[in-house]
């Protein structure tokens, strides 16, 4: 088959021929028909965060099932499917709590398998894993789940609760901040969107954004949040990633306010020191979102289908597989919305 490669950290990804994925027992194999460029695979790919070499990155992926293993019951050859980012055992105390986001021996494609920038891509663990799609939702729209739409599902609904007529800030208008600023409207909150892109917060504000913060234009980022949203926001969203938009994001909280990390801090940007003083007196809530479990999909595909959410309206770009590389490294600099690769674009 046809895959995505690179052997070297900054070295541009390029198409190689492969052998076809073998079927795990416990597995299947899927006919990859969309898979998202996520800011995790560049972050890999630039050597923030190390994985073994070479790789074939990706781990945003929907298409059909193309091979089952012996071992694996209810699921057959041509089912629409989809998976976490996260494939968790199945047999440990977070899995069985239905947690596997978290599990302690989870396995990642792109990460620590191969990815899904391919024609076809392995998938074990396929009983705790895989994601019946509805014919409602096409494979672009559940290629963009897999980690930034999912990630923001869940820091706004699990870790933040968030609730009707509650203040939202989310800082960083990329694909996981725009996500998360299409579901808060969906369930009803106030939204104000904090970027340095004037054409990102335009897109924000095209989706339902009340607010819109130029954080290039104003060096008090915390203190207008704060003012705009008369006396803080309930939850904050650092979608970027940066030691200093998240302290801009507690510092804007209201009491009791919550705090969720969506965007990764990686290396000596984890090492972040918040107002602890403010968290102790004003009960603020620091939680971090790390994708989602496959038994927490269906809901959010309940409202996809009835088109109460259309992550779809966040792809920008559709590329074939020829072109991933050059949209992976286009990261670098990224643009608005997310890019999607479909691999038999062109065939």
């Amino acid at each position: 088959m046809r895959a995505v490669m690179y052997s070297e950290v900054g070295v541009l990804p390029a198409v190689s021929e492969v052998a076809d994925p073998d079927c795990p027992e416990d597995g299947v194999v899927i006919e990859v028909a969309a898979t998202g460029v996520c800011r995790s695979d560049w972050h890999a790919w630039r050597g923030h965060d190390p994985v073994a070499l070479p790789i074939i990155p990706g781990h945003e992926f929907a298409g059909t099932v193309a091979a089952v293993g012996d071992a694996v019951s209810g699921w057959q050859v041509g089912d629409r499917v989809t998976t976490p980012f996260v494939l968790g055992c199945g047999r440990c105390e977070f899995c069985r709590d239905g947690d596997a986001q978290v599990c302690p021996d989870q396995l990642q494609p792109g990460f620590t398998l191969p990815g899904s920038f391919a024609q076809r891509v392995a998938v074990p663990r396929a009983q705790t894993n895989l994601v019946r799609l509805p014919d409602a939702v096409s494979f672009a729209a559940a290629a963009s789940l897999g980690c930034r739409f999912a990630t923001s599902f869940r820091a706004l609904t699990a870790q933040g609760r968030v609730q009707a007529d509650q203040w939202v800030a989310v800082y960083g208008c990329g694909g996981g901040g725009l996500s998360a600023v299409m579901i808060a409207k969906a369930f009803g909150a106030n939204v104000i969107a904090v970027d340095l892109n004037d054409e990102a917060l335009a897109t924000a504000g095209r989706l339902g954004a009340d607010e819109l913060v130029n954080s290039g234009q104003n060096s008090k980022v915390a203190s207008e949040v704060v003012k705009r949203t008369g006396g803080g926001a309930h939850i904050g969203i650092d979608a970027i990633g940066h030691p200093e938009v998240a302290m801009a994001s507690v510092s804007s909280l209201r009491r009791r306010g919550r705090h969720v990390q969506v965007g990764l801090l990686l290396g000596d940007a984890a090492r972040v020191a918040f107002p602890m003083d403010r968290v102790i007196a004003e009960e603020l809530a620091l939680l971090g979102s790390h994708g989602m479990p496959a038994v927490d999909y269906p809901a959010m595909l309940d409202l996809i289908a009835s088109g109460a959410i259309d992550p779809e309206q966040l792809v920008t770009h559709r590329v074939a597989l020829d072109d991933a590389g050059v949209a992976l490294a286009a990261m670098d600099n990224p643009a608005v919305g997310m890019t999607i690769v479909e691999p038999g674009r062109g065939d």
